[in-house]
């Protein structure tokens, strides 16, 4: 982190252009916050928040916070701190790599970007130094998803062992990462554009379900309602050899038909409509409820 944040410095002191006069990408120059926000996706943050929550909250109860308030607020405040650091450091290398412009080309990726900034401010010691970190730090998030996943799936599968399941998702991430980069995110990227849609009311309806004595129903509309657009997104997303084919444009023709279809979101008008009769038919319940107490 020290490491990065001196590039930075350098960066920022030794300037390879003026980040104000760079040309937006065809992607960037309309929707560039609903692009943003998708490209989000691939961070898989949000994913790994629902893989991590286990370990997380484990490792603050056993740092002594029992009560589920306690725990909640601590939570909540490293939350806080981790994604104001996380936000920091994206918007400094939003604005480096912007200034890189004014020496390299537009780069594939950012991790092209971010080699050349590298070994043009540090050369390839820094370079070779850097790698083994960002190595490092990757490892010790893939350790922590691994155990968070092996964690959770023994807790609702309890027919093998965490250790068996450690070995399962070990071995099968080793199988998968030799597929390559390019194969991993073309068929990665349609089951993101399905279950990110789905983990973000999960978490959402999550914060604020006290408001409606989180009724189970609510949950079940939200979802059901979801579920049905993240499936539509789920194929468009899908490599031609799905999306491409008969059963692929019909769902992208029923898809099209949504609101905000063209913006890669739409499944927020049918959570929202399930959201809308959810929390009705919870009302109805209550009342129903309160009806039957004045009777009795």
């Amino acid at each position: 982190m020290v490491l990065l944040f001196l590039m930075f410095l350098v960066a920022f002191l030794r300037p390879l252009g003026n980040p104000m006069t760079t040309t937006a990408t065809a992607a960037y120059v309309r929707g560039s916050v609903v692009n943003g926000f998708l490209q989000g996706y691939n961070t898989m943050d949000v994913l790994a928040g629902l893989a991590f929550w286990v370990t997380v909250v484990t490792a603050v109860r056993q740092m002594g916070q029992k009560r589920a308030g306690a725990v909640s607020k601590v939570v909540a405040k490293s939350g806080f701190l981790a994604m104001a650091g996380v936000a920091l450091i994206y918007l400094l290398l939003i604005v480096v790599g912007a200034m890189s412009l004014g020496r390299f080309k537009l780069s594939a990726d950012g991790g092209v970007a971010f080699t050349q900034l590298v070994n043009y401010y540090g050369g390839a010691f820094v370079q070779a130094v850097l790698a083994v970190l960002i190595t490092v730090t990757c490892l010790t998030t893939a350790v922590g998803l691994v155990a968070a996943f092996a964690q959770d799936f023994h807790k609702h599968f309890l027919q093998l062992s965490y250790h068996a399941w450690l070995t399962l998702t070990t071995l099968a991430s080793f199988v998968i990462a030799n597929f390559g980069l390019q194969q991993i995110i073309a068929w990665s990227t349609p089951m993101l554009m399905f279950l990110y849609p789905l983990a973000m009311v999960l978490i959402l309806l999550s914060v604020f379900s006290p408001f409606f004595n989180r009724d189970g129903v609510v949950y079940a509309f939200v979802v059901v309602m979801t579920i049905v657009p993240a499936l539509g997104e789920m194929v468009v997303a899908f490599p031609s050899v799905v999306s491409a084919s008969a059963f692929g444009k019909l769902v992208a023709t029923w898809r099209d038909l949504l609101p905000l279809s063209g913006l890669g979101l739409s499944w927020v008008v049918p959570a929202l409509v399930g959201l809308v009769l959810g929390l009705g038919v919870h009302a109805w319940r209550v009342r129903q409820a309160a009806t039957s107490e004045v009777v009795d």
